[in-house]
């Protein structure tokens, strides 16, 4: 089993599994060998703060419960709503297929798979917001 390989930059910090880890002074590779744990890099978390537009909120769900701050028995129905209603907006096929993705992962209970997924969507919104303050 290969397991997940991460390459960390200097002082860079992730989760795992609720503990935050600083990598020390020098790149270094970590092999994760554990297909049940919850990473995330801190680079690429969203700050509850920076969760003011609708992807950024249902990214910010998503995350929550791959950090282990949400219940995802409680939290998989509520998340799942929330990315029908951006189906609702999202309708090209590039952001259909993101969507779908975060859906079936979602179902799988693949929270990371399922936060890349939305994820892919954060430059359309951006793109989408630019387009209406012209």
């Amino acid at each position: 089993m290969a397991g997940l390989v991460l390459k960390l930059g200097p002082r860079e910090r992730i989760l795992i599994n609720g503990a935050v880890i600083e990598n020390g002074d020098r790149r270094s590779r970590l092999s994760i060998m554990s297909p049940e744990a919850n990473i995330l890099r801190l680079r690429d978390a969203i700050h509850p703060n920076e969760a003011t537009t609708p992807v950024r909120r249902v990214c910010y769900a998503a995350q929550l419960i791959l950090t282990g701050d949400s219940d995802p028995e409680t939290a998989r129905q509520p998340l799942l709503g929330l990315i029908e209603d951006l189906s609702q907006v999202f309708v090209d096929a590039d952001s259909r297929s993101s969507l779908a993705r975060a859906t079936e992962a979602l179902i799988e209970e693949q929270y990371y798979k399922c936060l890349k997924a939305l994820r892919d969507l954060l430059p359309r919104e951006d793109r989408l917001f630019a387009s209406r303050a012209l």
